[in-house]
């Protein structure tokens, strides 16, 4: 499934919540996750009769903002009424756009296997998020669901695309780096709650189209297009026609479960929203325009290997989040860039993974101090991992030290991690060729490995602590 794939057809539809203060039609907060059910809630957004929505100015700058980062052409928007009913939409109908999405013909560029492919994006239009529904039991045996309104009306950006897409891989890639552009644009909130969701449509050639719904992760729209493209696959080589249909992921169980039989434009039933006149997102947007100048993630990958001099694949690493990309900076401000980069993408990025913490528990300034001691001898490379591993075990415990050398050198010290002195690693290096006679006479014969063998047993010595290149140097000199 890694390969480029002709007979498979995918194509996305991305809902992505952005991140308002107030929802998109009135002023209740948009911040409900950790709140009581249905007390996020006003007439407007319960679809009373009487109430009057007002469009939240503010959600068509951000979503003008998100269209022309994704290289849409930006037009006059007018909203629409989606009718069907359904428990989570209390008026009947949603909100939406759709003969006027705000956004049309964009693209987005996703390196796929070293080669940058162009998936194309047909329109990026605003709409009301529903409610959201809570099944008591599993979606297909559930007696009942419970509804929490708190969500409805939160403004929803649904970013759709052309089916360019001909991997499960290559449709996560994708997700990867528009989640990455909205949150460099300051719009999105990839930590909160359902503020995410997919509706991934894929068919393979000589079968009808399956639409999975509201996938909430990018891995589970992986794992959900490779179950489908498995099922698919089975039912053609059976002959068993496929229907077009909405299908549901159990992300538990690894499969999806057939819905319902796919709607059609027209069961919808669209029609202009007739509370609401049209609206021009460029005169609003313009507004903020000065204020709000943002490098989006291709533009900064660019700079950095032009004004950092390092390689595209580091760079491609660093700016494939903003937060990375602002403490690589930080740290490529006081210590050689190149260095930065590597200690960041190489050693700091696989430390915090496997402790499970993020970036905040490392401080910019603290890692310039550990770099910096590497390059004046005052540690080992090796000994300058082993502080950061101490620092993310004893976090509580390091909270309260100042992010100072004084700092680091607590850490080095009480972790004995301090480079061995001269003599010891001298001493270190006639015990070590004494013990070993035949890693001196392989030494003499030419074997390549003897070296390395010796200068292993050094470090074991001075339990890593010893100057790598003073002891190759010592070493050769003693033989």
């Amino acid at each position: 499934m890694t390969t480029q794939r002709t007979d498979i057809i995918i194509g996305l539809e991305v809902h992505t919540q952005l991140t308002t203060q107030s929802k998109l039609f009135c002023g209740c907060s948009t911040r409900y996750q950790d709140s009581e059910p249905n007390t996020h809630t006003c007439p407007i957004c319960l679809g009373l009769p009487g109430s009057l929505p007002v469009v939240n100015e503010m959600a068509i700058v951000y979503a003008e903002r998100v269209a022309k980062a994704l290289n849409c052409s930006v037009q006059q928007t007018q909203f629409y009424r989606k009718n069907y009913f359904y428990p989570d939409l209390p008026k009947g109908f949603q909100i939406s756009q759709y003969d006027f999405p705000l956004g049309t013909n964009g693209y987005l560029t996703v390196d796929t296997a070293g080669q940058e492919r162009t998936i194309r994006i047909r329109r990026a239009h605003l709409e009301e998020d529903p409610g959201k529904l809570t099944y008591r039991g599993t979606i297909e045996k559930a007696q009942y669901s419970l509804i929490d309104y708190n969500r409805s009306g939160v403004p929803l950006l649904e970013v759709v695309t052309e089916p360019d897409l001909r991997t499960p891989k290559e449709a996560r890639r994708f997700l990867n780096k528009l989640r990455n552009i909205l949150e460099y644009l300051n719009v999105f909130d990839g930590n909160l709650e359902g503020s995410l969701r997919v509706d991934a449509n894929i068919s393979i050639a000589g079968g009808q189209r399956a639409e999975v719904k509201n996938i909430s992760s990018y891995k589970g729209v992986e794992k959900a297009l490779l179950f489908e493209i498995t099922r698919q696959r089975n039912l053609l080589r059976k002959g068993i026609y496929i229907t077009q249909e909405t299908r549901h992921f159990d992300e538990a169980r690894g499969i999806t479960i057939s819905l319902r039989s796919k709607e059609k434009e027209h069961d919808y039933r669209y029609f202009p929203e007739p509370d609401l006149a049209p609206v021009d997102p460029e005169p609003l947007a313009e507004q903020f325009r000065e204020h709000t100048e943002v490098e989006l993630p291709d533009a900064k990958r660019h700079r950095f290997i032009e004004q950092y001099d390092i390689s595209d694949y580091l760079a491609k690493v660093l700016t494939a989040s903003k937060p990375l990309a602002d403490y690589f900076e930080a740290v490529a401000a006081q210590v050689d860039p190149s260095a930065a980069a590597s200690w960041v993408v190489d050693v700091l990025q696989g430390e915090l993974n496997y402790y499970g913490r993020t970036l905040d528990a490392i401080s910019p300034d603290l890692l310039i101090d550990f770099i910096t001691n590497v390059i004046q001898r005052t540690i080992t490379k090796k000994a300058a991992v082993e502080g950061i591993r101490t620092v993310l075990v004893r976090s509580d415990e390091n909270i309260s030290l100042r992010v100072d050398e004084k700092a680091v050198l607590e850490i080095i010290d009480k972790a004995g991690l301090r480079i061995a002195p001269a003599e010891e690693t001298i001493t270190a290096v006639k015990q070590a060729i004494e013990e070993n006679p035949q890693a001196v006479e392989d030494y003499h014969s030419g074997k390549t490995g003897a070296l390395n063998f010796l200068v292993g047993r050094v470090m074991k010595k001075t339990r890593g602590r010893a100057d790598p290149t003073l002891t190759n140097r010592l070493i050769r000199e003693q033989l």
